[in-house]
């Protein structure tokens, strides 16, 4: 079995490899920047995890992975907008960097890669890799949708916080698992 660390470097390295020197430059610019900020590469490490626990090859599972981290980075510009928050992992965010128009088209441009991405997959796992990403792409907006609710509400009960961050965080922790 293969450490984190190694899968983490593995996914960097597959990251790395990916193609944004396209035009226009302002749309594939600010992709290439999300995805070269850093982070824990967590998500699509999990599912090379999970993969290689129950005995896969993870080189098969290597581009649902970056499917994963692809659309969490699209996920994290958008919700910087709709947060106005200048910073993401210690660099200024994409809407910041280049303006909320650029992000949110840079963003869309990612969602769409992500699925790029997937249909890489072997065809015998489409249906059901499709389905978990359709349902987990659904649930995301939906706490993201809550989030912004209770922005405007005065009092949020304990269960539907944790729904909401269910839906916003979990369920796309959850679909590495699938």
């Amino acid at each position: 079995m293969h450490s984190i660390e190694y899968l983490q470097k593995r996914i960097d390295e597959e990251i790395a490899d990916l193609n944004f020197d396209l035009e226009p430059r302002e749309l594939y610019d600010p992709i290439a920047y999300m995805l070269s900020i850093g982070g824990k590469r967590l998500r699509p490490a999990l599912a090379l995890l999970s993969c290689d626990i129950f005995g896969g090859d993870i080189e098969k599972a290597i581009f649902p992975a970056l499917a994963i981290e692809t659309f969490h980075n699209f996920t994290l510009i958008h919700d910087d907008i709709m947060d106005n928050a200048p910073i993401r992992r210690g660099h200024p965010t994409v809407y910041k960097k280049w303006n909320p128009n650029i992000a949110i088209l840079s963003g869309d441009a990612m969602f769409a890669k992500a699925y790029e991405l997937l249909i890489k997959t072997d065809e015998i796992y489409y249906n059901k890799i499709l389905k978990v990403f359709n349902q987990t792409s659904i649930e995301v907006c939906e706490g993201q949708q809550f989030d912004m609710n209770f922005e405007t509400q005065e009092n949020i009960s304990i269960p539907e916080y944790i729904n909401m961050i269910r839906l916003k965080t979990g369920v796309l922790i959850a679909a590495c698992f699938n």
